[in-house]
């Protein structure tokens, strides 16, 4: 069982976090990519990435335009994981913008 992340916490997360931003218990970022294959790569990427730490991202493709969305539903807001997995994506979509 993972623990809540305070306000301050998650605050502090996204200062060290560009793009993203908070969205009640969520952690959401929109990508635009140059291509439908470069986005496709991001989510093939972030897919690998999701599963190495069993924390999965919802994600909306509209052509090349990504968002994610991060929340630890088994808990029912924001913990650890979703700030790590948002530094994840963000790598993922720095190789492939």
């Amino acid at each position: 069982m993972a623990d809540l992340l305070s306000d301050d916490a998650v605050s502090s997360a996204l200062a060290d976090l560009p793009g993203w931003e908070r969205d009640g218990d969520s952690l959401v970022r929109t990508a635009q990519l140059p291509s439908f294959p470069a986005a496709i790569a991001v989510v093939d990427a972030v897919a690998q990435e999701a599963e190495s730490v069993d924390h999965h991202p919802d994600i909306d493709i509209r052509y090349s335009t990504l968002t994610f969305r991060l929340s630890t539903h088994s808990e029912g807001g924001l913990t650890a994981k979703d700030p790590d997995l948002a530094r994840r994506i963000s790598a993922a979509i720095d190789q492939h913008a």
